[in-house]
């Protein structure tokens, strides 16, 4: 093609041609760029590093950073299926990720915390390391009023000068902290300095921590877990191991120094890759990117990648980097611009878009490394793998196929204009997939959750909060003209919980069979339903009575009662309460009934999320011994505090702070 070119003199004609091609990314490639994780390899740097440390000692997995870029959620899982004890992160924003993608296993935050970050620490179970009294009698002031306890790991300075208690100070520090309720002082740690190279000062700090930890065993104090070796040390100190170490770098198979090399058998996990967008052919004397930085001193074939310093490949590297194009280095030309950099592809003449390229990773027989990338840039490796492809999906491969994906935003974020039901039902439909791995698994649970959280039509759900269930059970004396045999309870239950108030006139429910409560469930408008079985001779509309309905502390009316196809029906409201409707109120019913002695069993169910309950079960006047409860609770695993005045109640609690979801309950069970 011809070009015109206006400068100061006019139209100058170019006699050389600018040859330009661009084309659409190949079918198959989804992605401008991407980095892959190779779990294998990972997999097999965890087995070097055991096969070093030996079968005796734990390891905690590093995952701070995004696992140094790798993808946290994933490289946990993978590391605790092959032998990691915990997983060490740098603040309690990662290890609540880390929990919210369900993993339970213990994981510890490195670096001091603050007392912002409490709350967090308490609810989501993650271990604080400690470094000072101030923030430990903090949190332990926190978990007494939670009714919690936690472990701790306590950092030692030994020369690194960070984090971490002085260790001239830190025998005095534990024995004040070993005084504090609700706290277990489970591990120790220190972090070496230089632990990359063998200097005297690693020997140095190795003999503060030892001291240390004679000076506590001699005081009675012996911590189960005790670490100092990182990445380097495993390497170069294998006499400083105690029962756990901590590998962070050379997991993702990149020795910590190139004097480490001979030392174990790594391979690189990161891999990042992008595809040719453009290519053009330039005359000699043109200038390449901002600033014309780079000059053609001949015909010059230059390909455009979407690469820039916005992905995490540095600007540093402009003029100096290198990528690997269909197995042979090129390099990097021009300054790089935020969001693409530009190769000289001329000793390539077949490359062609959509060409892959690989700027960090292995390409046929050549391969850049991210020391490499490091020593050009004038940075170290930790930096490289954290910042390239911070853009970029994760793609993890395991024996050569795609395992599992991590798409660019790691947190799921909903623009406003975007808050459409059917959008948000597709996003939930498909977090749940990749979760269980499973399409079709995924489908079920996602179908399952909808039912019980919004039945079978799409109806509003129903949020609760401090229900409170009070029953008092005793015994009736038996009619003197009772056809049956049987002893019956009575029953008196005080039901009360907070909800937004959705209809002005409601109904209480009373089935007879699992038939007519399933009926019951369908209409929006029953507010409360009782199950009346195992009593074959008790009547609804006899032995079932709503004694009382209060909307914040008023009596509410009772409307009309009757019997029909889905049982007995208790119609309530009135026209006063309309100015209450989408608001919160306080909802209280008072019911009493009776209940088969013989039975044995009182089950109380919740079909409705909730924060915060409190069941009280009186049963002094029942004639009935060995009671006993059984809680099931589905949330994120809340713990009930029981308390049992033998022969008289039991009473069962979860925090104001803690949800409940559906299908939960308890059940209280007799003898006679």
């Amino acid at each position: 093609m011809l070009i015109f070119l206006k400068d100061t003199d006019g139209l100058t004609f170019i006699n050389d041609l600018i040859l330009s091609s661009a084309m659409p990314l190949k079918k198959d490639q989804k992605y401008r760029s991407w980095v892959e994780v190779d779990l294998d390899n990972f997999i097999g740097n965890l087995k070097e590093i055991k096969r070093l440390t030996g079968p005796q000692v734990d390891f905690m997995q590093v995952v701070k950073a995004d696992a140094y870029g790798h993808g946290a959620i994933e490289i946990s899982n993978t590391a605790l299926k092959n032998g990691a004890g915990m997983l060490g992160v740098a603040n309690a924003d990662e290890g609540v990720q880390l929990r919210i993608s369900g993993v339970e296993a213990p994981i510890v935050i490195l670096g001091p915390s603050t007392a912002a970050e409490i709350e967090q620490i308490i609810k989501y179970n993650l271990t604080p390391s400690v470094s000072d009294l101030y923030f430990t009698k903090k949190l332990s002031g926190a978990l007494a009023k939670a009714g919690h306890k936690l472990p701790v790991h306590i950092e030692v300075d030994t020369g690194m000068g960070r984090g971490g208690t002085m260790h001239t100070e830190a025998l005095k520090l534990i024995l004040e902290i070993s005084k504090l309720p609700n706290i277990t002082m489970e591990g120790i740690f220190s972090h070496l300095a230089s632990s990359e190279k063998i200097i005297p000062y690693n020997d140095k700090q190795w003999r503060f921590f030892s001291n240390l930890l004679t000076e506590l065993k001699n005081s009675g104090i012996v911590f189960p877990i005790r670490h100092i070796d990182n990445s380097g040390a495993i390497l170069n100190y294998p006499d400083f191991k105690l029962n756990m170490v901590r590998p962070g770098i050379m997991t993702y198979g990149i020795y910590p120094s190139p004097d480490n090399e001979s030392g174990a058998n790594l391979a690189q996990v990161m891999s990042f890759k992008t595809s040719i967008v453009l290519l053009k052919s330039f005359p000699a004397g043109y200038g390449i990117g901002y600033g014309s930085t780079y000059i053609t001193k001949k015909q010059t074939r230059i390909a455009t990648i979407p690469v820039g310093y916005g992905d995490g490949y540095g600007f540093i590297l402009s003029n100096q980097g290198e990528a690997l194009i269909r197995g042979k280095r090129a390099p990097i030309v021009g300054r790089i611009s935020m969001d693409m950099c530009t190769i000289d592809v001329t000793h390539l003449p077949d490359c062609a878009v959509g060409d892959e390229v690989v700027l960090l990773g292995r390409q046929g027989k050549e391969c850049i490394s991210a020391n490499e990338i490091a020593a050009k840039a004038r940075t170290i490796s930790y930096e490289v793998l954290c910042a390239l492809g911070k853009r970029a999906p994760r793609v993890f491969l395991q024996k050569g196929k795609k395992e599992a994906f991590e798409p660019r935003l790691r947190r799921i974020f909903i623009p406003d204009e975007e808050k459409s039901i059917s959008r948000i039902d597709n996003i939930i439909r498909h977090c749940l997939q990749t979760r269980a791995r499973d399409e079709e698994l995924g489908n079920a649970i996602y179908y399952e959750m909808f039912e019980t959280l919004f039945g079978k039509e799409d109806r509003q759900l129903e949020l609760r909060s401090g229900f409170r269930y009070d029953i008092s059970i005793a015994k009736l004396p038996k009619a003197k003209n009772a056809a049956s045999s049987r002893d019956y309870l009575r029953v008196s239950t005080h039901v009360e919980y907070k909800k937004t108030f959705r209809d002005n006139i409601f109904m209480i429910g009373c089935a007879s069979n699992n038939a007519q409560l399933a009926a019951l469930f369908e209409d929006p408008r029953c507010e409360y339903r009782w199950l009346l079985n195992n009593g074959k001779d008790l009547v609804m509309d006899r032995d079932f009575t709503v004694e009382r309905v209060r909307i914040d502390n008023k009596n509410v009316p009772i409307i009309e009662t009757k019997n029909t196809k889905r049982g007995y029906e208790i119609w309530c409201g009135a026209e006063s309460l309309k100015k209450k409707i989408n608001t919160e109120v306080k909802v209280e019913i008072e019911i009493s009934t009776k209940k088969a002695r013989e039975n044995k069993i009182f089950p109380i169910y919740l079909v409705y999320p909730v924060r915060g309950l409190e069941i009280n079960f009186h049963y002094e006047k029942a004639g009935i011994k060995n009671v006993r409860e059984e809680s099931f609770f589905a949330g994120r695993h809340p713990q009930p505090s029981v308390s049992i005045k033998k022969g008289k109640s039991i009473g069962i609690k979860i925090s104001g702070k803690d949800w409940i979801f559906p299908t939960s309950g308890v059940i209280f069970t007799w003898d006679i």
